[in-house]
């Protein structure tokens, strides 16, 4: 169970810097524009993130469909949220800044932890060799670089009361629940629903599964799965208000 590989640590550590660099640039450049003109970045990442997308459903139906491809894991929520709070207007609008706000910076919080589980050192190693390690690499950075971005543009307040935090957690009950069912359904781990990507742990299911058979043990797993990542996400979020209180050192953002 390697956290960090040589390869992460060469390209990820850069990486991180550059995105810290960029949005600090552009919260200077932009700090004095109007919402419109600081949500361009988020369009364009958000933009990128969909074409990007089409791309790896192309080439996996031309090579023969692999089922792991659809869009059931926790990272597949970028593609249709990013958007959504690039573009949207609507009264749900500061909710469902605030919900991709948390799941960017759960995405950030993990790569940051462990970011041999979310992509591989071959991923890395053959980036311009493989399209598909390409677009696992390049859309995990473009979220890391929302991550950055949203707290640094002024694009979402957190709010203080409960009303947000309650919306992160029924969106991500909601996507558990989905990806479980769908795990089941299509014999594929989709967010870990299935089986563990982490050797230890599922070891410890395996084991379990022993004692207490599949049915039973799947359903006692991914409840644990679903309150783990429910609870992680809701961390994520103070780990966004955190960064959203150390921007404010960056110069005042126009409201």
């Amino acid at each position: 169970m390697q956290l960090w590989t040589k390869e992460h640590a060469l390209t990820l550590l850069p990486a991180l810097a550059v995105m810290i660099i960029l949005s600090v640039v552009l919260r200077i450049l932009l700090r004095n524009k109007s919402e419109k003109i600081r949500m361009i970045p988020i369009q364009t990442v958000a933009l990128l993130l969909v074409v990007i997308e089409i791309g790896k459903q192309a080439i996996s139906l031309y090579r023969g469909y692999d089922l792991y491809h659809l869009p059931f894991h926790f990272c597949s929520l970028f593609i249709f949220m990013l958007p959504l709070m690039a573009f949207y207007r609507g009264r749900r609008a500061k909710e469902i800044r605030g919900i991709t706000a948390a799941l960017c910076a759960a995405v950030l919080l993990l790569i940051l932890i462990y970011p041999n589980l979310i992509y591989s050192a071959y991923d890395v190693t053959n980036f311009f060799k493989d399209y598909m390690c390409f677009h696992t690499v390049f859309f995990h950075n473009l979220v890391m670089l929302a991550a950055f971005l949203i707290p640094m543009l002024g694009l979402h307040t957190p709010e203080s009361t409960k009303k947000e935090l309650l919306a992160v957690t029924y969106f991500t009950l909601g996507f558990s629940v989905v990806a479980a069912v769908m795990s089941q359904l299509l014999k594929t781990n989709y967010a870990n629903m299935y089986s563990c990507n982490v050797p230890p742990l599922e070891a410890v299911r395996l084991a379990v599964q022993e004692v207490l058979g599949y049915a039973l043990t799947q359903v006692l797993y991914d409840l644990a799965v679903t309150v783990l990542q429910i609870l992680f996400t809701l961390m994520a979020y103070g780990f966004y208000r955190l960064l959203c209180q150390l921007t404010r050192g960056c110069g005042k953002i126009k409201a």
